[in-house]
C-alpha cells in the first residue's frame, strides 16, 4: 500500500519520518522521494535487511539513518539519533517474503527449519524454548490469546505429546504435531497456530501498545501516524488506540461536563479501514488481509 501511506503520511515535503519497521526499504525509499527536504529514520528489531535498505536509500546521501531496534522504544531511540519531532510515524506490521520463506526463522509452516520465530535472532527465547517450559494449560493459552485458535485445547495436548517423545526438532514436526489433531481446515489452523507463538516469542502485542504510545508522543503538532496491520489482533490494538487517545474522557456520561481532564492527542483520519487495491492484491496476495489507519496529533487546545 505504498501509494496510500505517501497520500496520508507525507503532509509536508521538508518533514521528519520514521518508519519504525523498514525492512528493506521500500516504503523508507517512497518517504524520501516525494519529501524531498525531509528526513528519515528507519528501525527495525530485525537488522537482516539494513545492506540492502542502505543500498536502496544510498541515492539520498545524509538524509536517512537506520538503527536496529525495538519501536518499544521508539521516543529514546528517534532521539538518540537526532530526532525530537517527527512529522509521520509509519508502522507496517507484516513479515516480508524474505523472512518468510527464511527455513531458519522457522516462521513458516512450508518448509522445514529450527522451530525459533525470532525476529531478533540474537537474542531472547525461541519458540522451541517456549514450548519447552510451558505445559498443556499454558501452550492453549498462548494459541487461544494470540492465534484466536478455537480448538487450543487437543492441539496444545498433541504439541506437548510430540515434544514429550522426542519428536519436535523442526517446523514441520510442529506441523506435524497440530496436523494430528485433523483440524477441518488444515491451513488456516497451522498459520493461527504458528502466528499465535511467533506473537508470544516477540511479545509483539505489548511492543505495538507501547510503540503507539511513543509515537504520539514524538509527533509534532499536525504530524500523522499511519499502521498497517494484518491480523485482527494488531488492527484492534491500533483501532481502540486511536479512538482512546481521540476521545480520552473516562467521566460517566450523566455528567455534563468533564472532570477528568484529560485531553485529546489524536484526531482520526481514516473513519474507515482502508484495504489494498485489487490491482495490489493480484500482484501480491500477501497484501489482501492488509488494513491501513491513518490519525493525526493535535495541538494543545485543539478539539478532534
Amino acid at each position: 500500500m505504498a501509494a496510500e501511506v505517501i497520500e496520508f503520511l507525507v503532509t509536508r515535503t521538508d518533514g521528519d519520518f520514521v518508519d519504525c519497521t523498514m525492512g528493506s526499504g521500500g516504503h523508507a525509499h517512497r518517504i524520501l522521494l516525494n519529501a524531498p527536504g525531509g528526513r528519515l529514520l528507519g528501525i527495525d528489531v530485525d537488522g537482516s535487511a539494513f545492506e540492502q535498505a542502505e543500498a536502496r536509500l544510498s541515492e539520498f546521501g545524509e538524509r536517512f539513518e537506520l538503527t536496529m531496534g525495538n519501536f518499544a522504544e521508539l521516543t529514546s531511540i528517534a532521539r538518540e539519533h537526532g530526532f525530537e519531532h517527527a512529522d509521520g510515524v509509519l508502522f507496517d506490521l507484516g513479515f516480508s517474503s524474505r523472512q518468510l520463506d527464511d527455513p531458519a526463522r522457522g516462521l513458516s509452516f512450508t518448509t522445514s527449519g529450527p522451530i525459533d520465530m525470532r525476529l531478533d535472532q540474537t537474542t531472547g527465547e525461541t519458540a522451541r524454548q517456549l514450548i519447552a517450559r510451558s505445559n498443556e494449560r499454558e501452550l492453549s493459552r498462548v494459541l487461544f490469546e494470540f492465534g484466536e485458535e478455537r480448538r487450543a485445547h487437543p492441539i496444545a495436548r498433541s504439541i506437548i505429546e510430540s515434544r514429550d517423545r522426542g519428536r519436535l526438532e523442526t517446523t514441520h514436526d510442529l506441523a506435524a504435531a497440530i496436523l494430528a489433531t485433523k483440524p477441518s481446515r488444515r491451513q488456516k489452523t497451522l498459520a493461527r497456530c504458528f502466528m499465535a507463538l511467533r506473537i508470544a516469542v516477540n511479545d509483539e502485542l505489548e511492543s505495538l501498545r507501547r510503540g503507539l504510545e511513543e509515537a504520539v508522543e514524538l509527533l509534532r503538532p499536525g504530524g500523522r501516524l499511519v499502521a498497517i496491520s494484518y491480523h485482527s489482533l494488531e488492527d484492534t490494538i491500533v483501532k481502540r488506540h486511536f479512538v482512546r487517545c481521540e476521545k480520552p474522557c473516562t467521566c460517566p456520561r450523566e455528567i455534563p461536563e468533564c472532570a477528568c481532564g484529560r485531553k485529546p492527542t489524536l484526531r482520526i483520519i481514516t473513519r474507515r479501514i482502508v484495504r489494498p487495491k485489487e490491482s495490489e492484491v493480484a500482484a501480491n496476495p500477501r497484501a489482501r488481509s492488509a488494513k491501513l489507519r491513518v490519525a493525526e496529533k493535535l495541538g494543545p487546545g485543539e478539539e478532534p
